[in-house]
């Protein structure tokens, strides 16, 4: 029963890994669930031997990314739903302009490739190269390359509009 909780406790206090991980690589809401519920499933698989050679949060991170892009693929084989969802964030300070940047910002992260869709999310949680690096299975310059090259689609995209 204790490993019951240490592992309830670990998901409450980084239960937000794991929405914006879904947020970023889905659509709707019901596809949201879906990937919560199995990120949670891979993360649980996984608690019993988890060695503490990494930060639980990379450790997190690791299975939530792999767990997302694995759902992905499945997705590409099974077709697509339209997504009927209106994206809104629920704040208490709403601000019509950031919400419109944030809208504009996120479409144009889908629109990236599957791995730099990850890495730029892990950049935008405040994740050094080294830590993005361990988490994503690429070296650190790789991370550099990239996070380069997607700052740089990124801007030229959202500049477009």
């Amino acid at each position: 029963m204790k490993e019951e909780q240490a592992f309830t406790k670990l998901i409450k206090q980084n239960g937000g890994i794991i929405y914006k991980i879904t947020r970023l690589y889905t659509d709707d809401t019901e596809s949201q669930k879906d990937l919560y519920q199995e990120i949670v499933y891979q993360l649980w698989k996984g608690f019993k031997t988890f060695r503490g050679e990494a930060k639980i949060t990379t450790w997190m991170y690791r299975i939530a990314l792999n767990t997302a892009l694995l759902h992905l693929k499945r997705k590409k084989r099974s077709g697509y739903k339209v997504s009927l969802d209106a994206v809104v964030l629920k704040q208490e300070d709403y601000d019509p302009l950031f919400e419109e940047r944030l809208k504009i910002l996120y479409s144009k992260i889908k629109d990236l490739g599957d791995v730099d869709r990850g890495i730029i999310f892990l950049f935008l949680e405040g994740k050094k190269y080294k830590e993005i690096a361990k988490i994503t299975g690429l070296s650190t310059n790789n991370v550099g390359t990239r996070m380069a090259r997607i700052k740089e689609r990124l801007r030229t995209q959202i500049n477009k509009n």
